[in-house]
């Protein structure tokens, strides 16, 4: 999918959370409606068949429950997307990536191979570290392969680790630093790969990957260490419209005074294809920043398509973050010094992240709330999907007058969201029964569920009315 995503290492967030977090967006011309659901526990040895592919994989038994974000229409697979499972370790899968004619030709991508349908429900339910998911996907990756190039991130309490594929069935993964943040828009990212880390303290690869190099004579570096950005990516013109800026965007928030971002003694620019993967914010980051980072529509700079500065021809050149297909955005937090059953916290968006908030749930819970749950595949004011459409679509069509009413909508749901966690985080703390704590988290859910969905609905009453009053036949004068 093209997507966005951002991962967070545990001494770079500001609670002590790995944060691993991903905008799941449509291909152009549609989208794909989302709802989010937990898959229950499995003890017996099964079968999975790729509605795409065909390619059947014999699964184990003893399968963890998860959550996950499948699609709503049934009849194209599951696409679980993005989930944390009963043992606190989290994915989300997947991000497209870009690859070269040379990867391609050397090992070609395999059409009854794996991919982004099945991933998450093939490697999630049977993992208990980040580390675990790197190593079961790296063997599946090796045995039946893949028909297209992704990245997806693992994360425990403790690590969070990102894999991209490499042609049909070879693979690379990098431990991301606990100081660091990673970012990547679409394009094949990792910059750095020791391939004489053979115990995998920090990397991990294919078992032939070495020799993959050398035969197929991958590695262009004349000097310095291995570069495998240019082994195995791109550095198309598509790229510097398409993916880098992205990566560029979140790169100056997260360094605003560490580089020049602009004019023309900048560092780093929006086309530059060395931006780097993974660096050390000058500050803590949030829930909130990644929030804003995968809703930004280049804010600030004369890109910005709802820009009203600048140069007119400017604005809107490269392709948003937070661009109007996006189906679902999870952010999903592994909090330490928390119990086990209230540790990990997943925070769910729906479609466009500029106009829409973020709907946080204890994920340790036999369901969801229904407005979580609900979706459809037709548009429906009773379910979360569907009316964050909405908001986004009335209030683009009437942005001057709805910012005012979407930026208050947004402070607001998120303030009342950290309220009611710090309530029942409190409550659970002093909670030792577990079917109470339990009940607990599930009542947490729902209060989060009717807080958010009131909210939502105030906002689109506003921007609806604020839409009706830029009708092409409004007039001004009434009969009075």
């Amino acid at each position: 999918m093209p997507c966005t995503t951002i991962l967070v290492g545990r001494m770079a967030s500001n609670d002590g959370s790995t944060i691993i977090a991903r905008n799941d967006d449509a291909g152009s011309f549609h989208y794909t409606p989302k709802k989010v659901t937990v898959v229950p526990a499995r003890k017996e040895p099964t079968v999975y068949k790729s509605v795409l592919s065909g390619v059947e994989i014999p699964m184990p038994g003893d399968a963890m429950s998860h959550t996950a974000a499948p699609n709503a229409v049934e009849g194209k697979g599951i696409w679980a997307a993005s989930g944390i499972n009963e043992a606190n370790v989290s994915m989300t899968a997947t991000e497209t990536i870009t690859s070269n004619p040379r990867v391609l030709g050397a090992d070609p991508l395999a059409a009854g191979g794996i991919g982004e349908e099945d991933i998450v429900l093939l490697v999630l339910p049977y993992i208990r570290s980040a580390r675990q998911g790197v190593l079961r996907l790296g063997s599946l990756l090796e045995e039946y392969g893949t028909y297209e190039m992704n990245g997806i991130a693992f994360q425990d309490e403790q690590e969070i680790w990102w894999l991209e594929t490499i042609g049909g069935h070879h693979w690379m993964a990098r431990r991301v630093p606990d100081e660091g943040v990673v970012v990547m828009p679409n394009q094949l990212g990792i910059d750095g790969l020791d391939l004489t880390d053979t115990q995998g303290k920090n990397n991990l690869f294919s078992k032939d990957l070495p020799e993959f190099i050398a035969e197929n004579a991958l590695d262009l570096t004349m000097d310095g260490p291995f570069d495998p950005r240019l082994a195995f990516g791109s550095h198309e013109d598509s790229d510097h419209v398409y993916n880098t800026p992205r990566g560029w965007y979140m790169l100056r928030y997260l360094l605003p005074h560490s580089f020049t971002w602009e004019g023309p003694d900048a560092d780093y620019r929006p086309e530059d294809d060395d931006l780097p993967w993974c660096v050390r914010p000058e500050r803590k980051v949030t829930v909130e920043d990644i929030k804003y980072l995968l809703s930004s529509h280049y804010q600030g700079t004369p890109y910005d398509p709802y820009g009203s500065y600048g140069d007119p021809s400017l604005r809107g050149k490269y392709r948003p973050i937070g661009i109007n297909r996006t189906d679902l955005l999870s952010i999903n937090c592994i909090r330490p010094g928390k119990p086990a059953d209230c540790a990990a916290v997943q925070w769910l968006c729906f479609g466009s992240n500029a106009f829409n908030v973020a709907l946080p749930i204890y994920s340790q819970v036999p369901q969801v709330p229904e407005y979580l749950n609900c979706t459809g595949p037709h548009a429906d004011t009773g379910s979360f999907y569907w009316v964050s459409r909405l908001i986004a679509a009335l209030a683009d069509g009437s942005y001057k007058g709805s910012l005012i009413h979407i930026e208050r909508y947004q402070l607001s749901a998120a303030a009342e969201a950290r309220r009611i966690l710090n309530h029942y985080d409190g409550l659970l703390g002093a909670q030792e029964d577990p079917d109470k704590r339990l009940a607990l988290r599930l009542q947490a859910n729902q209060e989060l569920a009717d807080t958010i969905r009131r909210l939502s609905q105030e906002v689109l009453d506003k921007v609806l009315y604020e839409r009706s009053n830029v009708m092409k036949n409004a007039y001004a004068r009434s009969d009075a």
